[in-house]
């Protein structure tokens, strides 16, 4: 079997086992996107910019570009909603397609935490669905990490996407759903 064979086939498994208790965003060409907001370095005086859009196929598309002037480098986007409960889930699965760039997601269990909890992963130019270990999200704020425990899952208020790779570049990130497993 081809590697998409096999990819469509875990992608429509982990559907039909999925209800919408576990359903974090799901995004269709009628999806509201108006919670979703860009956070750039331009709040501390960089250039980076960030867009956050849906493709005519419905997919959510974050992109724009790093700039590391006026010490720069970063561009996020952030997504805030009602306290959803976590705690019988232990692992939190995105479907996107990337550009080959290093991202990290990040959770905050109450939108007013100073911090967020961490995790990094590396995306691929194909359709793939990536698989995280909420215990294994570490606790950071502004590019410190804190000594505190790793994410115990809970309730959590907000999920954002952040690229800083410490260089200047383009990106792109095609994001199909987010769901908790």
């Amino acid at each position: 079997m081809n590697k998409f064979f096999l990819s469509f086939l875990s992608f429509f498994f982990f559907f039909l086992m999925s209800d919408s208790n576990n359903l974090i965003f799901d995004f269709t060409e009628n999806s509201n996107i108006s919670s979703w907001r860009i956070v750039d370095d331009g709040v501390m005086g960089g250039r980076s910019r960030g867009d956050f859009f849906l493709n005519k196929k419905g997919n959510a598309v974050f992109s724009g570009s790093v700039s590391l002037d006026n010490y720069g480098g970063f561009s996020s986007v952030r997504h805030q909603f009602k306290t959803k409960d976590i705690s019988q889930y232990k692992k939190i699965i995105i479907r996107l397609k990337g550009d080959g760039k290093a991202y990290q997601f990040r959770i905050k269990n109450s939108r007013r935490d100073y911090h967020s909890y961490i995790t990094s992963f590396k995306t691929s130019s194909d359709w793939e669905t990536i698989s995280i270990n909420m215990s294994d999200m570490y606790p950071a704020f502004r590019g410190r990490n804190l000594n505190m425990d790793n994410l115990k899952p809970n309730k959590i208020q907000e999920i954002a996407f952040l690229i800083g790779n410490k260089r200047a570049e383009t990106f792109r990130l095609e994001i199909d759903s987010i769901s908790l497993q």
